[in-house]
């Protein structure tokens, strides 16, 4: 029974989650071969959807409730490290890079997991069991080449820190992030959703409404990043397996931080195919990467913050 329900569910995961009838239920997406190697999930999942077992008028779906048992009977691969980052600030490229070696596994922002953290939230309930099932769908061990899973999260999952914590109090957390002004640069060119009010629930960020009715998009996003160093800084006061990481200290640096806190061995070619992918965009990989010069001047709505991002990099410094 175990072998056939492991058949069955080979390559299929878990992608949207819906409600009906006061009851909670998942809809499947068969993968095929796909790897998980585009810059966002959604990319790979736009390609999924074209596949033959996708294109039925039937779409696979079963209970949620489902999901911790069926996860137990498939072969999966712990979480080898989580990269919580303020946006915009090389945690894309970060996990690109690391995505360049076939025994990584590398989810990037999946929607399912913001799905389920934000189920939790609106129905004030434990979302422990369901995230792990997930995470092990996701995480499955799909060839004999995997062997790392990488978690990069959307920025505003550190506000979840406490819950992802106590499901994986072993893993080291990266830290990563940026000057606040380098963000709100790289906000004004293409706004994330974090940025824009209203399109994530502003009590995860411990706003109220009041507090941000009249700001303009750059303020608020300003007081999304106060909100993300405060966490940053609350975390790296009693977790010592948490770990700031500065955009600064360049790609290949970085990955050398995480490959040190996490124990996986990297060789010298590695670093050059490394080398040459830092080069591009991490959103855009076929456009080449230019960073523009620093404007030294803050403006008066990010003084506050700075003042966080100030505290995380004399922790880092330490």
């Amino acid at each position: 029974m175990i072998e056939s329900i492991s058949s069955a569910l080979k390559d299929w995961i878990p992608i949207k989650l819906f409600e009906e009838s006061g009851a909670d239920y998942c809809r499947w997406l068969y993968l095929g071969d796909s790897t998980f190697t585009d810059p966002f999930f959604d990319e790979t999942i736009g390609k999924c959807r074209k596949l033959p077992n996708n294109s039925s008028m039937f779409k696979p779906v079963s209970s949620m409730e489902v999901l911790p048992q069926w996860s137990q009977q498939i072969e999966t691969i712990q979480p080898t490290a989580f990269i919580f980052h303020v946006s915009r600030c090389g945690s894309t490229l970060i996990s690109q890079l690391l995505g360049l070696n076939p025994a990584n596994i590398i989810l990037s922002e999946v929607p399912f997991i913001d799905e389920i953290l934000i189920n939790g939230y609106k129905k004030n309930r434990s979302i422990t069991e369901l995230l792990k099932a997930a995470l092990g769908f996701y995480g499955a061990k799909r060839n004999e080449q995997n062997k790392q899973l990488f978690i990069k999260t959307d920025s505003w999952h550190v506000h979840f820190y406490k819950q992802l914590r106590e499901l994986y109090p072993t893993i080291p957390f990266i830290l990563l992030y940026r000057r606040p002004d380098e963000v709100i640069r790289s906000q004004q060119k293409r706004r994330g959703t974090q940025s824009i009010p209203g399109l994530i629930d502003p009590s995860i960020f411990n706003f109220n409404k009041d507090e941000i009715a009249c700001l303009n998009m750059d303020e608020y996003m300003a007081k999304v990043l106060e909100s993300y160093f405060t966490a940053f800084i609350n975390i790296l006061q009693v977790d010592q397996l948490a770990f700031p990481v500065n955009y600064n200290e360049g790609a290949i640096n970085i990955v050398k931080k995480v490959a040190a806190v996490t124990g996986i061995n990297l060789i010298e070619e590695e670093f050059e195919t490394m080398k040459q992918r830092s080069g591009f965009h991490g959103k855009y990989p076929e456009q080449h990467f230019e960073e523009p010069a620093v404007d030294e001047t803050i403006p008066t709505y990010l003084e506050s913050v700075f003042e966080l991002y100030k505290k995380v990099e004399s922790i880092r410094k330490k």
